[in-house]
């Protein structure tokens, strides 16, 4: 497995990151012996950047990450996030980003993960009542106290991530980015690059989307979040699915399959961009840390540009927000 830099002067970790939150929920039903298997499998095949956060499965896939890692914890790079709070309403959640809030959610994280440190600690929402400078400062002292090796945020604008910068150097920035989400193109990779920040691409086949082989959204099932995602349904299900067809052409002439394909552009936009596909199947791990292996010639990479080009896929990431408190 290549390894790439977690931010200056940060650790190594593997190009190819392992999402955990689908082995608790949002995906349909998971089995917790496979999940620890998947883990297993995945350091064996040097799979190193494991990532989950405090509100998936509300605490559950942090407990089940810590105890697949309990004796091989010297291989992991480990990251979790905190910020969302979930409620008992499982529609509502709220945002904190308090300084209070920042040392509570740490220590939980710790107890429940079952480690001394973690190596990167993710504001995962930033919480609009309170200054990212306070939250960060909050987040750096966890630095000094060693309960956190290095910070990062998640889904944050240009203007913000400067800000947490100037108060406490930033390693990783973690965002929505595919082929199908390009939009932080324009001004926050930009921005990440200039400061030196890794960034972090979440949902990278676009929540199984660019895999080529998901079912539609009508056929998946209840407890399976994207049935109601507006990127899968209706009209733009349709379109996008037309989309998903022409990176199945071109992956067939690179010889790879199209989640490979998905990783391997990402792979090819800069040293700095680690793609964390999540999975809870043993299959599914394997095909995605292939991808690592996978070169794309300008040729390809010009075809891709050409069948996907930014803006291409239609409908939101995510179906109505309001519900979040702020």
């Amino acid at each position: 497995m290549n390894k790439r830099r977690l931010g200056q002067g940060g650790p190594e970790v593997s190009a190819i990151g392992l999402g955990c939150m689908g082995m608790s929920e949002f995906y349909g039903a998971a089995d917790e012996a496979e999940s620890v298997e998947v883990v297993h499998r995945a350091l064996d095949l040097g799979v190193t950047f494991l990532d989950t956060a405090d509100m998936y499965g509300r605490g559950h896939n942090e407990e089940l990450v810590g105890r697949a890692i309990r004796d091989r914890r010297d291989e992991v790079v480990l990251a979790t996030k905190f910020g969302i709070v979930r409620t008992d309403d499982p529609a509502r959640r709220g945002i904190d980003g308090s300084p209070a809030y920042v040392k509570k959610a740490a220590d939980a994280s710790l107890q429940r993960l079952g480690v001394d440190h973690i190596d990167l600690y993710y504001l995962h929402r930033r919480d609009p009542d309170v200054p990212v400078e306070e939250t960060v400062g909050a987040m750096g002292e966890l630095v000094a106290e060693g309960k956190v090796g290095r910070i990062g945020l998640s889904e944050v604008s240009a203007e913000t991530l400067r800000k947490a910068h100037a108060t406490h150097p930033i390693a990783a920035l973690q965002s929505e980015y595919s082929l199908f989400t390009r939009g932080l193109e324009e001004e926050i990779l930009p921005a990440a690059r200039e400061l030196g920040i890794a960034l972090v691409a979440y949902s990278p086949i676009s929540r199984g989307l660019l895999g080529g082989t998901l079912a539609p959204a009508g056929e998946l099932p209840d407890d399976d979040f994207r049935k109601h995602l507006p990127r899968f349904t209706g009209e733009n299900g349709a379109r996008n699915e037309a989309l998903v067809g022409e990176v199945r052409k071109i992956a067939k002439e690179v010889g790879c399959t199209p989640a490979q394909l998905a990783l391997a552009w990402l792979l090819s936009r800069g040293e700095d961009v680690i793609p964390i596909p999540g999975t809870k199947r043993l299959r599914y791990l394997e095909e995605n840390a292939a991808a690592a292996d996978v070169t794309l010639t300008s040729g390809q990479l010009a075809a891709l540009e050409a069948a996907v080009p930014t803006g291409a896929a239609l409908g939101d990431r995510y179906p109505d927000m309001s519900s979040i408190e702020r």
